[in-house]
């Protein structure tokens, strides 16, 4: 055996796979299977197909998803960092495409970190609607904003919250939710052993705990007529089938959705959920419920390419909330009434719990915060600042701004919520971060820059991958570029300023062009190394 797992647990899956045993056994003497997945908020997967300097090979269950060879470094190219495709572990991309997201839903991933699905949801979205990533652990909530940034998310709220506590502030809100659930995480010893050697303390008790609590408090949050796609990547059936039998046992507004019939998907095994009934205790619950469990489904890594998961949709029967009045940023009165009251908090990974931070987590701005303290009431200086980005935007992009302007720490965003919903929320980032002022001018952020395309912006300068300049912009370098490259549409054509830097037409940062030098302005946290 290639991958070394505890013996406790291959004891435990001969038990409960009898004669699938030994083929489940050979599958760690397989090679792992690594992906990537086309990031349409950037680019469309024909358009990729063609610039692609890898050997693809589809991922079945998802239409954007591909396989790639694992000596070939999709991490080491500029597309890469242009946010032109995600690397995630195939079995991993299912979830979200039962999700069924639609442009314009209100949608939370409540277990985010680090923002493989979040970004998966925001490129269905298509900078439509509301999208609130969320993850309990601070430290981990820096990753996901990053990647909300790098993969020109417009559209998303990052929150580092209970999920009872987002509970209270979105009652009924959501129209989907995905909860990729904590977990003993069996399914990834293949692809990570320090999981198999964590296994032993990672108690399928103290998970199940865990997931009930989420479970309820997602119920909470969706709307009648709502789906939520619980996702785990263990086998323990404690964790998967007897979750969904619990939930359908207390919640009778929802019903399972059978999953779809995609190459490899294996159904539920409601017969292991019978033996752990006959054990009592906590794991009780209904003959019918446990049945219904069939209509889960499995990716065993001895049956597909790539690693074990294990789905369940839930559908909520009521009919579904109309969303075509405009308003999928707007408070109900029942909503408003929920946040009175209440006061927001700025928060940014690493800090600890109950304090505040004015310094937003995951940008590459620089220079101090606008000073003024935040309040219901006007600034001293908002106005002052809302008018530099206002200024900002009208000379340099050409893109309609979502949401509206919220100032937040000194920082403008343009976000998807009216302030008030994050009122008392631990927020990391309360959308598409712009930037601030510094020295009394408007300094753009570089997530303004990531989620721009070419087209959206007033100067633009456009680099080749294949002589290296793109990659000597990733690291930082200043470049010698002549006023003729400068693409101008704005301010009577005039390259001095600030300009949209891009690798064959993708947008990768800022840079500030004055006299035949761009001075590079890509933060130096996310450099080339």
């Amino acid at each position: 055996m290639a991958v070394h797992v505890p013996m406790a647990f291959l004891e435990k899956m001969q038990q409960l796979l009898g004669s699938d045993y030994s083929a489940f056994l050979s599958s760690y003497d397989n090679p792992r299977y690594a992906g990537i997945r086309v990031n349409t908020l950037k680019i469309s997967v024909e358009s990729f197909l063609r610039l692609s300097p890898f050997e693809l090979r589809p991922v079945p269950w998802c239409p954007t998803g591909f396989y790639v060879q694992e000596g070939q470094k999709p991490g080491k190219h500029p597309y890469y960092h242009a946010g032109l495709y995600y690397i995630q572990e195939p079995s991993a991309m299912a979830p979200v495409e039962m999700l069924d997201v639609s442009p314009g839903q209100r949608v939370l991933d409540l277990c985010a970190a680090p923002g493989g699905k979040t970004t998966q949801i925001a490129a269905k979205l298509q900078g439509e609607g509301v999208l609130v990533a969320n993850d309990i652990h601070a430290d981990r909530t820096k990753a996901l904003a990053k990647n909300v940034e790098l993969y020109g998310v417009r559209n998303a709220v990052v929150l580092n919250e209970s999920p009872e506590r987002i509970a209270d502030a979105f009652p009924a809100y959501f129209d989907k939710i995905l909860i990729d659930a904590p977990c003993s995480g069996e399914g990834m010893f293949r692809k990570d052993e320090d999981m198999a050697r964590q296994w032993e303390v990672h108690s399928t008790s103290k998970c199940t705990v865990m997931q009930k609590d989420i479970l309820k408090s997602a119920a909470a949050m969706l709307a009648p007529g709502g789906r939520i796609v619980y996702s785990t990547c263990t086998f323990a059936p404690e964790e998967n089938e007897a979750m969904i039998a619990w939930f359908l046992d207390r919640y009778p507004d929802f019903e399972l959705v059978p999953l779809p019939k995609e190459p490899g998907f294996s159904p539920g095994r409601p017969e292991w959920l019978y033996r752990l009934n006959a054990e009592g205790g906590d794991a009780a619950f209904s003959s019918e419920a446990a049945s219904l469990t069939a209509q889960c489904g499995r990716l065993w890594p001895h049956q597909v390419e790539g690693e074990g998961h294990f789905l369940a949709v839930l559908q909520h029967k009521g009919p579904a909330v109309n969303r075509d009045n405009g308003a999928e940023g707007q408070l109900s009165r029942g909503e408003r009434m929920s946040v009175r009251g209440r006061e927001p908090q700025q928060t940014s990974p690493g800090s600890k719990p109950g304090k505040t931070n004015r310094r937003p987590a995951g940008h590459s701005h620089t220079g101090k915060a606008f000073k003024g303290r935040e309040s219901a009431g006007k600034v001293p200086g908002e106005r002052e600042l809302l008018d530099c980005w206002q200024q900002f935007a009208s000379e340099h992009v050409t893109a309609k701004l979502p949401g509206q302007p919220l100032l937040f720490g000194g920082h403008v965003y343009q976000s998807p919520l009216p302030k008030e919903q994050l009122a008392g929320l631990k927020t990391v980032r309360p959308g598409w971060y712009a930037g601030t002022v510094k020295n009394g001018r408007f300094a753009p952020g570089h997530p303004l820059a990531t989620a721009l395309s070419a087209g959206e912006a007033n100067r633009v300068l456009n680099l080749s991958q294949e002589n290296g300049e793109a990659v000597r912009y990733l690291k930082g370098e200043t470049l010698n570029v002549p006023a003729s490259r400068i693409e101008c549409r704005g301010i009577q054509g005039f390259p001095k300023g600030y300009v949209l830097v891009c690798v064959d037409g993708v947008s990768l940062g800022w840079g500030k062009w004055i006299d035949g030098m761009l001075k590079n302005e890509y933060p130096a946290g996310w450099r080339w190394t």
